[in-house]
Formats: structure tokens, sequence, C-alpha cells
């Protein structure tokens, strides 16, 4: 049993995946461990869905907060290789957050949405006692498209390259930086570094140049896990291995000093806004190009063959479980609220 953030395989197997409902024919993906994305079959077009949970960290600045906030809930449709298009939304806001404050997050949130052609078609907005900002709703994600541009997590194929953008732990480090500047215990120019993170948590428009760019047979996001349990998964789903140069793998400047600052491994933490990718090897340069070019550091980090599992530098690799972030956030808050010292 898993202790925070998402359920464990066994649970999921053994309590969600039995009973989900009608058995309809137009489903052609329904819930999967290690896919983050359904997809229904509507008049012969895929309609590509995903949900997660809202979050609103107030000391980002609302409006930034907002940008943040929809990013994180686009990322499992936009590796689906579909654009996002649609979107429905859930709020359910604390009573302190003022009528200000929820302008300037709204105004963060619909502006990230209109700049990757995102319409918001339904919602629910409302103040609940009980509530905190941790977790303050959530949003639907509808993408429509062929079902023969759908990319899956688990389509790699023996002799695909492996590709990676923007790399490991750059979400954790751009939030930790803004969050807990003074407890993390770095000097003031490498905080402002790491901040400087946070602007590599967007994934939609990395996913759309990478597929428009080559064959990529499988796609996925980094979240909780971090690219460790991420690539484990899409070797799992494709009954192949992956076998990962570190040394390839790009690293974004302040990553490391963070993590090691906090003791925790940034290729277990949670990297939204980091693409993992296996691509056909005739478009691997292409794929990669296609990412530099919008600024995103990129490289082809490995290969898949035959077999099985996640081996990095020849070592086979296992899911690192819990995600490490959870319990440094505990550890940095604690710190911030005065409650006890964060080492």
């Amino acid at each position: 049993m898993s202790d925070l953030g998402k359920i464990d395989r066994e649970l999921f197997d053994t309590v969600i995946y039995p009973e989900l409902g009608a058995d309809r024919e137009d489903v052609t993906l329904g819930p999967t461990h290690g896919i983050d994305f359904g997809v229904i079959d509507v008049g012969g077009d895929a309609l590509v869905t995903a949900t997660d949970p809202l979050s609103v960290l107030p000391d980002l600045g609302f409006e930034r907060a907002g940008r943040f906030a929809l990013d994180v809930v686009l990322a499992d449709v936009a590796v689906s290789g579909v654009s996002p298009s649609h979107l429905s939304v859930t709020f359910t806001l604390p009573p302190e957050m003022s009528d200000d404050e929820l302008a300037a997050m709204w105004h963060g949130f619909a502006g990230r949405a209109g700049e990757v052609g995102v319409s918001v078609v339904t919602g629910h907005t409302a103040r609940y006692a009980g509530v905190d900002y941790s977790w303050v709703g959530g949003a639907t994600v509808l993408g429509v498209g062929s079902h023969d541009d759908i990319v899956r997590p688990d389509g790699a194929r023996p002799g695909d390259k492996l590709v990676v953008g923007t790399g490991p732990g750059a979400e954790v480090t751009g939030l930790f930086a803004h969050l807990f500047p003074e407890q993390i215990g770095l000097p003031p120019d490498r905080i402002a570094t790491a901040q400087e993170r946070l602007a590599d948590t967007a994934l939609v428009e990395d996913a759309m140049a990478a597929t428009n760019a080559g064959n990529v047979t499988a796609m996925h996001d980094a979240t909780e896990g971090g690219i460790t349990g991420a690539f484990i998964e899409m070797a799992d789903g494709a009954s192949a291995r992956f076998d990962i140069d570190s040394e390839a793998v790009p690293v974004a400047e302040g990553v490391d000093a963070l993590c090691d600052a906090l003791d925790i491994d940034p290729w277990h933490v949670s990297s939204c806004g980091t693409l993992l990718a296996a691509v056909d090897p005739a478009d691997a340069d292409d794929v990669v190009g296609a990412l530099r070019d919008r600024g995103t550091p990129a490289a082809v980090v490995g290969e898949v063959t035959d077999g099985g599992g996640l081996y990095v530098d020849g070592a086979r690799q296992s899911h690192p479980g819990a995600d490490p972030s959870w319990e440094a956030f505990a550890r940095l808050q604690a710190a911030a609220d005065g409650t006890t010292d964060q080492q």
C-alpha cells in the first residue's frame, strides 16, 4: 500500500479496475495502470480525455499559480499525441480566498488555456468551509483527433530510440525554490536559478512539436515517481527493455543543487513538463531538433531492446514507490511554520 500520492498498482487492480460501471463499446481505452488518459470513439473520431486534481499555490502569486495548475492537468492529454481542446473545471475554494485573488488566479488559468487553444466549456466554482489551497477541485481535459494519431505510453518497439525533453526534477526544483527559499539552505543566487525551473513545467507545446517532427511510438509525462517511475511504466507496458545512458540525460541548471540540498533523487521526484518519448530511430534526431528549436533541452538518451525493465548505465532500476518530494515538502513546510528544523 502506498501512502501519499497515487494509489499503488495492487490497490488499483483489486479495487478500481474490477468495477468501472457500464461496459460500453465506444470506450476504446479505459482505465489502465500507467496510462493517464482514456479514449472514446465518437462517430469514428477519437475523443481523448483525462482528469486530474487541482492545486493552487498562493505563494507563487495567484496568476502564476493558475497557469501552473492548468499546465499540470493538460499534460495527460498532450502526451496522447492529440492536442487538448476543451476543458471542464471545478473549483472548490477556501472561504478566505478574496474576489481579487480569484480573479487573478482565473486570469492566469484561462489565459494559459487560450495560449494552447483550449476552451473552457463548463464548470463549477464555489467557496466551502473546511477547504484549503492544497487541493481545490479538479479538471477534465478533452481532445479530438484521429484514432491513428494516438500515441500511448506502452507503444515502444525494440529498435526505438529514447528521447528526454527538459530532464528530471525541474517541477520540484522550481516549486520548492519559490515556496521555501529560506528553508532550503542554498545561497540566493542558486535559489534564483532554481526558481527559473518553474517555467519548464509546460508540456503541451513540446508534446505537439515531438509528434509533428517524426514517428513517436510512445510518450509519457514524468509526474509522481519521476522519470524513473515513468520509464518503468513505459517499459513494462511495452514488454520491452529500456537502456538509458545517464550522462546523456539533460539536467537543467539548478536541479542538482536543490535536490542535493534536500537529499532527494531528481530522477524520482515529480517532473511535470518533462517529456519521455520512444521514437523511430530514423526520426530521433528530428524530434530532438524540434524540441531544441523550442528552447527545450533534449537528447537521445537510450534505446529500446527485447527483454524487460529499465536499465540505467547497465543497472536494473526499481520503481521508487512513494514520491520523495512529498516527504521533502512536509519537512520544508514544517520548517517554514517553525515547528521543526527541515534537516
